[in-house]
This record gives structure tokens, sequence and C-alpha cells, in this order.
């Protein structure tokens, strides 16, 4: 083996251990084992709280993540792979409740809420909708269908995928995900 090849494995190795000491042996063994999350150092750059906190479309998940106290979690080196409500899919929900977006963001269960969309690992849009099922950040799964989650609780947009964050991937998608 090539002094080069040696090294980039080596680097991979280091790198698939991290994700599990970051992810925990558990859940990388619920996504399919490591292989499943990039073996990709985290680069330099904005996380996924900063890229979706200077796009538009994301203003009212930002302002949940800070009423929730979250944007840390979704601000550090922890690869993290977030599927997106944007504000239309937050507009249809408060409609779909009769509430107002005060009363979204005083809920005693916006933080489950909230983690319910973050999966651990990066995982790029094609490797989201080829599996059937997704752990989250809150313990539960999300049921997959291609590009449908949870049945008809939300699609993933599929124009707004692969948004890259050195931490992660954001997915957009169009509903908001109960657990």
């Amino acid at each position: 083996m090539s002094t080069v090849l040696r090294i980039c494995w080596v680097s991979i190795k280091e790198t698939r251990r991290s994700v599990l000491r970051s992810i925990g042996a558990g859940t990388a063994v619920a996504v399919g084992g490591v292989g499943a999350a990039s073996a990709k150092p985290p680069s330099e750059g904005e996380t996924i709280a900063d890229v979706a906190s200077n796009d538009d479309r994301f203003s009212i998940l930002v302002d949940a993540l800070a009423e929730a106290e979250l944007v840390g979690a979704l601000g550090g080196n922890r690869q993290l792979t977030v599927v997106a409500p944007t504000n239309e899919a937050f507009k249809q929900l408060l409609d779909d409740l009769g509430i107002s977006k005060e009363d979204l963001l005083a809920r005693d269960d916006l933080a489950q809420i909230l983690l319910y969309h973050v999966i651990p690992g990066r995982r790029n849009a094609a490797s989201v909708t080829a599996s059937s099922k997704l752990p989250t950040l809150n313990g539960a799964t999300i049921d997959v269908d291609g590009t449908n989650l949870n049945g008809d609780q939300a699609d993933i947009i599929t124009e707004a995928t692969n948004i890259e964050a050195s931490n992660g991937f954001i997915h957009a998608i169009n509903g908001v995900l109960l657990p």
C-alpha cells in the first residue's frame, strides 16, 4: 500500500471513530453502521445553524431553534442531517392547529418536535431517500418512502436538498413532522 493511500485510509478510520464517538455506537448500528454517514471530516465554514439563519426559507425554524435553545446543538462539529421545514410548512401547521407562531414557540414539546427533524450523521439526499427508516435525535424514527416522510406529514423538496454545511446537510421539507 502506498504511503499516500495508507495516510488516507488512516484518516478515514480516525474519522469513522470520531463519528462513532459523537453519535454513539447504538445510533451507528441503528443507521446501518457508520458507512451510512459520510467519512468526510468536518470542513471549515458555516455550520447548519449558520446556513439556516442565512436562508430566508428557514426563518421560523431558526426562531424555534433559538426559543428551544437548540442553536448550539446544530452549530458544533457533530455531523448531522436536518430535514428542515420551510416557513410555508410552519405556516400550514399553524393554520392546521389554529395557533399563532408565539403559541408554537411556547410549546413544552418544542425541543422534541425540532429534534425529530435531526438525523445523526451526514446524509445526502440519496442516502435519506434510499432509507426506509431514519433515527432522530429525539429517539424516535422517521418512516421514509422515497421523498415522502411519515406518510402524509411531509415531502422532501427535491429542488432544495443537499444544502451543505460544515457539519452536515439540510434538506428542505414541505411539512412539519410531529413525533
